[in-house]
């Protein structure tokens, strides 16, 4: 089902639907673990991100704009790898999970952005990044990634390269309402277009996808042009607060993740959805 933008008053069914799960007459679907990656650049209006519009047939956020990334793979916490950057146990801290649901993320973070976009976090030594993923060769193990007949550490291993957990940063983590059909456990990162890289449309799971200064693509969401969740609404605004990506990834270095399910919660005569206490106060610097 569709969710409004915060903060817009939710449907009466929808909330009587909420009042079931919280009373216990509905169970709540168990959300999956997944990774979503906010990709920046520069831009003469600050940071740049990366949408991606999802197809409308996706039962999940079908023609949503969203950033790339997706559940976890099992095999994404194969402790195989080769890893650069934090290590495990303190990625661990940072997400607020175990270190192998913490490996997963990470790993899920980079082969999610590369299947989604085309960039790739990660170099054949701990200090390079791959310049060009635009090949027939990479197409080919970027398509086998999104259809899971080959996994990360495979394709990595395969290719001598290192994975650059130090190219991302930690953003916040979001669950999804206990009243959807379908429920994430998603943590956000953030990470800089690498040097020589570009974005590519290439994953079957979007019809479109562009860059846009962060705050116009909030204005845009809120002109209706752009189709969000709030997370993704909300993400927007708030890296829109920067005026560099460097800035973005400098107040990520001091972030840890706690995770946040939106509720429902009193709006006026009516319900909308809750958000982090924290967000709230771009929300009312927004333009009438």
């Amino acid at each position: 089902m569709q969710i409004p933008l915060p903060p817009v008053p939710l449907p009466p069914h929808l909330v009587d639907v909420a009042r079931e799960y919280a009373d216990g007459t509905r169970e709540a679907v168990a959300p999956r673990n997944a990774a979503t990656v906010i990709l920046l650049r520069p831009s003469g209006e600050g940071p740049s991100v990366y949408l991606m519009r999802r197809q409308v047939s996706m039962e999940f956020a079908g023609g949503m704009c969203v950033f790339p990334g997706g559940g976890v793979d099992p095999r994404d916490s194969d402790a195989a790898v080769a890893w650069a950057g934090p290590s495990p146990a303190e990625w661990a801290a940072r997400l607020g999970t175990d270190e192998e649901t913490a490996r997963a993320l990470v790993c899920a973070a980079v082969r999610e952005t590369f299947e989604e976009s085309g960039v790739l976090l990660a170099g054949d030594s701990s200090s390079t990044v791959v310049e060009d993923t635009t090949g027939e060769d990479w197409e080919s193990d970027r398509v086998a990634l999104e259809s899971r007949e080959l996994a990360m550490t495979e394709f990595l291993s395969r290719r001598g390269l290192v994975l650059r957990t130090d190219l991302l940063g930690v953003w916040g983590g979001w669950l999804t309402p206990v009243f959807e059909p379908k429920r994430y456990r998603t943590w956000f990162f953030v990470a800089l277009l690498p040097s020589g890289q570009r974005t590519r449309d290439v994953s079957s799971e979007s019809s479109s996808v562009t860059w846009m200064p962060a705050l116009a693509a909030a204005a845009a969401a809120d002109a209706g042009e752009l189709l969000m969740l709030p997370p993704t609404y909300l993400t927007c605004l708030e890296v829109g607060q920067h005026q560099a990506p460097e800035e973005v990834l400098v107040a990520a270095q001091g972030r840890t993740v706690e995770m946040f399910m939106p509720d429902v919660e009193p709006l006026g005569d009516g319900f909308t959805l809750s958000m982090p206490d924290h967000l709230r106060h771009l929300l009312a610097e927004r333009p009438a």
